[in-house]
């Protein structure tokens, strides 16, 4: 995030699984933050969402990509919080987001994403990664798609579009 920068309830957008990617976007529609987090057991994501949650506070929303028990743990957690959630596939974000030609597979998309991925960071001015886990540009992603469906973007930043 630049210096002076509007803070504000922010948005979480959380890529589930044991190693998760994490992005955090302010209410202007810009990533403030992202990174790829490895919980490596269940009990120890149980453990550590709530500390996830605290960290990235005050939110407005939690944006969760997958289902199953792992998504709900990060529910579990919201709904204590009163937090609103919205759970989405990858299908969902990824039709707004990449062409129907970087779709084919997901390695295809996967690419498409970390290009993509790359543009929002420098976009956002958030720091340039060293590495990118795939799993991080998902998140980036899904946080983009999120901030379009609640209202913080009208549309994609031309400076992000290809």
């Amino acid at each position: 995030m630049s210096p002076g920068a509007p803070e504000g309830p922010a948005l979480l957008a959380v890529d589930l699984g044991l190693r998760s990617g994490l992005a955090l976007y302010g209410p202007e529609g810009r990533l403030r933050w992202y990174r790829s987090q490895n919980f490596g057991s269940q009990s120890r994501l149980k453990r550590a969402v709530p500390s996830v949650l605290h960290s990235a506070a005050p939110l407005a929303w939690l944006v969760l990509e997958g289902g199953g028990p792992i998504a709900e743990v990060w529910e579990r957690e919201a709904l204590r919080r009163a937090l609103p959630v919205l759970r989405v596939s990858a299908q969902d974000w990824r039709a707004r987001l990449l062409y129907a030609r970087e779709q084919r597979s997901g390695g295809l998309a996967k690419d498409a994403a970390d290009g993509l991925a790359r543009r929002v960071i420098e976009w956002s001015e958030a720091p340039r990664p060293t590495s990118l886990r795939h799993d991080a540009a998902e998140a980036v992603l899904l946080g983009l798609w999120a901030c379009l469906e609640v209202g913080w973007l009208e549309q994609v930043p031309p400076e992000v579009r290809r």
